[in-house]
């Protein structure tokens, strides 16, 4: 009778081991902080990276909030663990951050400058002054930088480079496009290609953002291997970033 009692005891305290160490049920919302990018993260909820996040989490049961905030108070969103990932980070950007395993897409990085200036290229950066927004890490992910700024808002780049005060702004396609479409005159300036740096959501260290974490990568294996995701990027005109392999 006592050997059986002890088993009995041993089964039971296993069996409570195990529960408390069962990963949590995946949550039915995800909070996700973003700054306000055109055609990409728009407040209102149309974009190309909120209909890539659709595809991911819809189908698993699991519905998007969306917070809209600069990008810098999204990183200090998911520090505070206030939501649970931040949109259109790069890898390992910020501390206190948790990053998985798969991008969403890539950033197509250029640098923009007047179009009486030489093409630059990542080879070449090193001589320049650059500038870019705050918050955006650029230093950390092209080579040879020396010289930059870091700038509060986009609003004043074009007249940094008329003035001379930088030599090139340094940003994706997208915001980089948006500010040439506001100059009163576009053909003084041009953009060249730098690199591609892969785009990945920022979860916050809670069990719940762990457990989300962890579905994305699932879901994102299953969809980049089988090509789901290529309409989006088709409807959106951008480059498809991943290949079956």
């Amino acid at each position: 009778m006592l050997r059986r009692g002890l088993a009995m005891l041993v089964l039971a305290l296993l069996g409570a081991f195990a529960h408390a160490h069962e990963a949590p049920p995946t949550p039915a919302v995800i909070h996700l902080a973003s700054e306000d990018w055109e055609d990409y993260t728009a407040a209102d909820g149309h974009g190309l990276a909120w209909d890539v996040l659709r595809k991911v989490f819809e189908p698993a049961g699991v519905k998007l909030d969306i917070r809209t905030v600069p990008y810098t108070r999204s990183i200090g969103l998911v520090q505070l663990k206030e939501v649970d990932a931040l949109v259109g980070s790069y890898r390992d950007e910020a501390q206190q951050v948790l990053y998985p395993k798969w991008n969403f897409d890539s950033d197509h990085i250029y640098a923009l400058g007047l179009a009486s200036s030489p093409e630059p290229t990542l080879a070449t950066l090193g001589k320049y002054r650059l500038a870019w927004v705050r918050g955006y890490r650029y230093e950390n992910y092209l080579p040879n930088i020396k010289r930059y700024n870091q700038i509060e808002r986009r609003s004043g780049i074009l007249s940094m480079l008329k003035q001379g005060r930088a030599d090139y702004y340094i940003d994706a396609r997208t915001e980089v496009e948006a500010v040439v479409r506001d100059a009163p005159d576009p053909a003084q300036y041009r953009y060249s290609h730098l690199a591609e740096l892969p785009l990945f959501l920022g979860f916050a260290d809670t069990p719940q953002a762990r457990a989300l974490m962890a579905l994305y990568d699932r879901r994102m294996a299953q969809l980049v291997k089988s090509d789901e995701l290529k309409p989006v990027f088709e409807k959106w005109k951008q480059p498809y970033p991943f290949t079956s392999n």
